[in-house]
């Protein structure tokens, strides 16, 4: 037995699918709370729906792929791919349950009393009948092509995600005529959310949803014919990507290829509503080789993701979040000036609270100013009407080197990123699709200028994507920076990913897979010395995930050495903590709300230096991060800004509103104690206290404007100014 195996038998571990699940339940906790407005409840709704969806397509498919093939792996947790399946059908079954019961326990009921209606076809008036029924004839009936299941008719090759009715037919006027089966495929360009547009008494907005008004009118698809039942049903298939980028010789046309064969995928999963008729439904089984286990019975609408289209269609801002303007820094108003400020000083911004057109007009300006010889640039997710692309075509035609490492195989991704890369390599951008067998996850900007004491590097670095659209909704942070030994590194960072290079040298940038685990074992290491020294140690670690073994048993011997442990990890965490011996020091916190909590952020106490380690970039804390991704993790050297992160971190670990702490059991509570006070107090939220400041901020800039921008100009990361 390895050392590694050793230590796992000795420290517990959570699993890392269950623990996926308990953060979905967290999602379908915020469509039940009370603290949030009706419609953004619904959207969490579907979310719930959504994270599903990509977790059976890809965790869930993986196992049922081990168990067919085979192979029998057991993380550290212990539990085989047969016992986590059994496990995840239990809990995803439970989940969908209790969405379902709050979709129409809770939400459709409020709803109604704000004069929202979604209503069934029976529940209609006649006049909204009638509009429904010219709106079929008109809208629905022309697209829709029933396919009977027959000797005739062989079965079809069911999309991915799509909806499906399925129909029992037979022959009017006969007891005993025998069932038919007919599918009906739904077209993703319809609606699946409809408005009626005929006014009703106290005048509610009534929605109805398209899966409904084909049952209503589904006779009329089979003339000549009765129909006994029909019901809506989806198939979610395995999903994931089979590419051996060593024996392809165009990446490009080989992911295209597998985009068309996610759809053909094996079934996971069978969506069905109520009340199919069960021979059928056997048969539909059968011809997609699935059992009953992985069957989900709905007890209402089919794909309640889509109620994500019904927030768009209702405009009601009342029962949404406040609107919120993001700021931006005084300093970096004037694009312009941008390269002047920059040259001068770091910028550190903190979204969405603070604004992302600071770097749309980085990149914007470096397009048309003549001054600028070179841009690159890593993209891998952006929106589909990008300003951020927009701008690197536009450099390209301005006679700027533009190179741009597009990562083609970011999951859900693929064909758009396509779709860019393609548009960029039109106008002349050198298109790269990175090093093979690793996806480019980081997210760094190099503008190279000539200036009058020669060649000079801008930077932008950060833990988001170059997203304008995500900048408005995830929780990231932004550095644009000058200084000579961070943008030499980035330099050699983009060396690497466009040329040859296997042992580059890193020594202010963490970048994976070169030194990234090391540096932050290094890191953990150094608190144990100190902490055995007698001096305080503490390591507080914000993340998406936390998977990674040996990161996960270093901490629990910094805990065991006296390091105390802050761990804000949205997601996934397979670390137990609070075990007696193992990680009394340690608390695990998630904290979901309004935005989604995107940061990446490290803190390292008393690590040898003189002041802490603080750190930011695009790694989560798992093993593809570490080992087969590039990402680049950033050193925060302006004091002021490194005070500024310090004083975020610990807004975080004062919430009491939306944090969920984490205990041995594996169950997320408000209180981090289990013994919690049934006194009330005064909770806080961190993301309503940043967007406070934001908004004291820009009412203090308009009553006075000129001793705003005085005040930022000295103090801008002031630590009574959490969002400057």
């Amino acid at each position: 037995m390895s050392s590694s195996q050793k230590a796992s038998a000795r420290f517990p571990f959570f699993n890392r699918e269950l623990s996926w699940l308990a953060f979905n339940r967290r999602v379908l906790e915020q469509a039940q709370s009370d603290d949030y407005p009706l419609l953004e409840r619904m959207k969490f709704l579907a979310f719930v729906s959504s994270n599903l969806d990509e977790f059976f397509e890809i965790r869930f498919s993986g196992l049922v792929q081990q168990v067919k093939s085979g192979v029998i792996e057991r993380g550290p947790d212990g539990i085989g791919p047969k016992e986590q399946i059994r496990r995840i059908q239990s809990i995803a079954r439970r989940l969908v349950s209790d969405q379902y019961s709050c979709w129409k326990g809770n939400i459709i009921p409020q709803l109604e009393k704000s004069k929202i209606k979604f209503c069934r076809c029976d529940e209609l008036t006649r006049n909204e009948k009638k509009w429904l029924a010219g709106y079929f004839e008109e809208q629905i009936f022309p697209v829709l092509t029933p396919l009977a299941i027959d000797p005739a008719h062989p079965f079809p090759k069911l999309t991915n995600k799509a909806l499906y009715i399925l129909a029992s037919i037979a022959e009017p006027n006969k007891r005993k005529s025998p069932h038919r089966m007919a599918i009906i495929p739904v077209p993703r360009i319809l609606p699946r959310i409809v408005k009626i547009a005929v006014p009703r008494r106290g005048n509610p907005e009534v929605c109805i949803f398209l899966s409904d008004i084909i049952q209503r009118y589904v006779k009329s698809l089979f003339p000549g014919y009765s129909v006994r039942s029909a019901v809506p049903f989806r198939i979610t298939r395995n999903s994931d990507l089979y590419i051996d980028e060593e024996e392809v010789e165009n990446l490009l046309s080989e992911i295209e290829e597998e985009l068309l064969n996610r759809e053909k995928g094996a079934a996971v999963r069978l969506e069905i509503a109520q009340g199919a008729d069960p021979l059928l439904r056997q048969e539909l089984l059968d011809a997609i080789e699935l059992s009953p286990e992985n069957v989900t019975t709905i007890d209402g609408p089919i794909n309640l993701a889509r109620l994500m289209s019904a927030y768009d269609l209702i405009e009601r801002p009342d029962l949404k979040f406040p609107s919120h303007t993001p700021d931006i820094h005084p300093e970096l108003e004037n694009p312009e000036q941008i390269f002047r400020r920059i040259s001068e000083r770091d910028y550190l911004l903190f979204q969405p609270y603070d604004s992302f057109q600071p770097f749309i007009d980085f990149i914007q300006q470096a397009a048309v100013d003549p001054k600028v010889f070179a841009i690159k640039q890593t993209l891998y997710r952006t929106s589909g009407d990008s300003p951020v692309v927009k701008a690197l075509m536009d450099a390209s035609d301005n006679g700027k080197q533009v190179t741009v490492l597009v990562e083609i195989k970011a999951r859900f991704d693929e064909a758009n990123n396509i779709q860019w890369a393609r548009q960029l390599e039109d106008v002349g951008v050198h298109v790269v699709y990175g090093l093979v067998g690793l996806k480019t996850h980081c997210k760094t900007c190099m503008i190279v200028r000539r200036e009058n004491d020669g060649l000079k590097r801008y930077v932008h670095l950060g833990t988001g994507n170059y997203n304008p659209k995500t900048a408005r909704l995830y929780t990231d942070l932004s550095l644009f920076t000058a200084r000579p030994e961070i943008t030499e590194e980035v330099a050699q960072l983009f060396n690497t990913l466009t040329g040859f290079s296997n042992s580059p040298d890193f020594r202010h940038l963490l970048v994976a897979p070169f030194n990234l685990h090391s540096s932050i074992q290094k890191y953990i290491r150094a608190e144990i010395r100190q902490a055995h020294a007698g001096n305080p140690a503490k390591i507080i670690v914000q993340a998406n995930s936390l998977v990674d073994r040996q990161s996960i048993e270093l901490l629990y011997k910094a805990s065991q050495a006296g390091v105390k442990i802050e761990l804000i990890i949205r997601g996934i965490c397979m670390l137990v903590p609070g075990v007696k011996g193992i990680s009394e020091n340690i608390r695990v916190r998630s904290i979901l709300g309004r935005y989604l909590e995107h940061s990446r952020i490290f803190y390292f106490e008393n690590s040898g230096g003189t002041q802490p380690h603080v750190l930011a970039g695009s790694a989560d804390w798992m093993p593809r991060n570490f080992f087969r991704r590039i990402e680049c993790v950033f050193p925060i050297e302006d004091p002021e800004h490194r005070q500024r992160i310090i004083e975020i971190l610990e807004t975080y670990l004062k919430d009491t509103q939306q944090a969920r702490f984490l205990r041995a059991s594996g169950a997320y509570h408000k209180s981090s104690s289990s013994n919690r006070s049934t006194k009330k107090r005064k909770t806080l939220s961190a993301q309503e206290t940043f967007l406070q400041k934001v908004t004291s901020r820009q009412t203090a800039k308009k009553k006075n404007p000129s001793k705003e921008i005085r005040l930022q100009v000295h103090s801008p990361a002031s630590p009574h100014d959490e969002s400057s």
